[in-house]
C-alpha cells in the first residue's frame, strides 16, 4: 500500500470513528471512574450510618445490593434506550442521574429518602455501563481487549480513589461529606461524553431504523456461561467491597487500616485490570480466565482461614484475580458478538444476570453475619464462589468459534461429499 492510500485509510478511520482512539481513551476513563464512587464509598461508613438511621446489617447491606439489583434489571433495557432515544443522549441522562442522586444522598433525613436515593445511583451506573461496550465494538472493533482493559482499571481507579479519601473526608464532615463529594467526577463524565456526542455528530440522535435490535441471547448456552461467571466475579467484588471494612474494624482493626485494607483491595484490583489485554493474543481466553480465578481463590482460602495473617498481601492477591477476571468477564459478551447492536444485546443479558446474581453477595454477607454473629460463613461462601468462577474456565469458548469451526467442518464435509460424487461420477 501506498503512503498516499495509507494516509486515506487513516483519514476515512477518523471519519468512520468520529473519535481519534486517544480521545475515546479519555472519555471511556473519565466515565468509568464515575461509576463506583457512589457505591464504593459507603462501605467505610457503614457503621456512622447504620448509628444514624438505626438499621440492621442486612439492611445497611442494601445500600450496596439496590445499586447491584438495577444495574442488573435495567441493563436489559438499554439498548433499547439507546435505539429510540439515542445511545450518547441516554448515556448523558444516566450520568446526571447518578450525580444527583449521589448529592442528594447527602441531605437525605429518613431510612426511605436514604434507599432512594441509592436507587438513583444504581439507576444512572446501569443505564451508563450497559451501553460504553456497544460504543467500543462500534468504533474501535480492533481494540476491543485494551479498551475493556482500560475500562475495567478507570472503574477500579474510581473505587480506590473513594475507598482512600472517603474517610479522611468523613472525618472532616461526616458521612454526608465523605458520600455527597463524589457527585463532583460527574461533571467530568458528563462532559467526556459530551464530547463523543458533539465529535461523532449522530449520538445524540436516535438510531436509524436500518439498525436492527437484537434479541438478547437468552437461548444460548454460551451467554448463561458467560452471565454466570460475571455474577459469581460480581459476587466476589461487591460482597468483599462491602464488607471489608467492618469486618476488619470487628477484628480489632482501627478505622484508619481498615480502609487501608479497603483501598489495598481496590487498588490491586484496579491494577489488575489490564492484565488480560497485556496477556491476551486471542479470542479463546479460557486459561487466563482459569489462572485469575485460582489468583482469587488462593486469597480468599488464606482469609477465610487466617484473616488477620498477612491481610496486606492476602487481600490484593484476591483482588488481582477479581480485577482481572472483570476485564474478562466484560471483554467476553464482545467476544461472543458480531457488531455494535450485538455486543449491546450480548453485554446487557450478561450484566442483567451478572448484576442481578451478583447483589447477593453483600446481602448474603451480612444476613450470614447477623445469623452467626461473625463474617466466618460470610468468608467461605466467597471461597465456594471463587470455586464455581474457576470451574467455568473451560466451558468459556466464544460462540463465535464454536461457529467458525461449525462451519469449517460443514465446508469440508461437502468438499469431501462432492469429491467421492465426483469420482463415482
Amino acid at each position: 500500500m501506498s503512503r498516499y492510500e495509507q494516509s486515506t485509510a487513516i483519514l476515512d478511520a477518523k471519519d468512520n470513528s468520529g473519535l481519534t482512539l486517544a480521545a475515546g481513551i479519555a472519555c471511556i476513563v473519565l466515565v468509568a471512574i464515575d461509576l463506583r464512587p457512589a457505591i464504593v464509598s459507603v462501605g467505610p461508613l457503614l457503621g456512622q450510618i447504620r448509628g444514624e438511621f438505626g438499621i440492621s446489617n442486612a439492611q445497611a447491606s442494601l445500600l450496596t445490593a439496590i445499586p447491584n439489583l438495577l444495574m442488573g434489571l435495567l441493563a436489559l433495557p438499554a439498548p433499547w434506550l439507546a435505539r429510540r432515544l439515542g445511545r450518547d443522549r441516554v448515556i448523558l441522562a444516566a450520568l446526571a442521574v447518578l450525580s444527583i442522586a449521589t448529592l442528594l444522598r447527602a441531605f437525605v433525613e429518613t431510612t426511605t429518602q436514604l434507599m432512594v436515593t441509592t436507587a438513583g445511583v444504581g439507576a444512572g451506573i446501569a443505564v451508563a455501563g450497559a451501553l460504553i461496550s456497544g460504543f467500543v465494538k462500534a468504533r474501535f472493533p480492533q481494540q476491543v481487549p485494551l479498551l475493556m482493559g482500560l475500562y475495567a482499571m478507570s472503574i477500579g481507579l474510581g473505587s480506590t480513589l473513594a475507598a482512600a479519601a472517603t474517610a479522611p473526608l468523613a472525618a472532616l464532615g461526616g458521612w454526608r461529606l465523605g458520600t455527597g463529594v463524589w457527585a463532583l467526577p460527574g461533571l467530568t463524565a458528563i462532559a467526556a461524553w459530551w464530547v463523543v456526542s458533539r465529535s461523532e455528530g449522530i449520538g445524540l440522535a436516535p438510531v436509524s431504523a436500518v439498525a436492527r435490535a437484537h434479541r438478547h441471547p437468552l437461548g444460548r448456552a454460551s451467554a448463561w456461561l458467560v452471565a454466570v461467571y460475571f455474577a459469581t466475579n460480581n459476587f466476589l467484588f461487591f460482597g468483599f467491597l462491602s464488607w471489608i471494612a467492618p469486618m476488619f474494624r470487628e477484628l480489632g482493626a482501627t478505622q484508619a487500616y481498615a480502609g487501608m485494607l479497603l483501598a489495598s483491595f481496590t487498588m490491586a484490583f484496579m491494577l489488575s485490570n489490564p492484565l488480560p489485554a497485556l496477556l491476551s493474543r486471542r479470542e479463546d481466553r479460557r486459561r487466563l480466565i482459569g489462572l485469575f480465578a485460582g489468583i482469587a481463590l488462593v486469597g480468599l482460602l488464606v482469609i477465610a482461614v487466617a484473616p488477620t495473617f498477612m491481610p496486606l498481601v492476602a487481600i490484593p492477591m484476591a483482588a488481582c484475580g477479581v480485577g482481572a477476571s472483570f476485564s474478562l468477564g466484560m471483554t467476553l459478551p464482545l467476544d461472543n458478538a458480531s457488531s455494535p447492536d450485538e455486543a449491546n444485546s450480548w453485554t446487557s443479558f450478561v450484566l442483567f444476570v451478572g448484576y442481578l446474581l451478583g447483589a447477593l453477595g453483600p446481602l448474603t454477607l451480612g444476613f450470614l453475619r447477623d445469623r452467626t454473629g461473625s463474617f466466618q460463613a460470610g468468608l467461605w461462601t466467597l471461597v465456594a464462589a471463587a470455586a464455581l468462577m474457576a470451574s467455568l474456565a473451560p466451558s468459556l469458548s466464544p460462540a463465535r468459534r464454536h461457529r467458525k469451526l461449525q462451519r469449517a467442518e460443514g465446508s469440508a464435509t461437502e468438499r469431501s461429499y462432492d469429491a467421492r460424487a465426483t469420482r463415482t461420477g
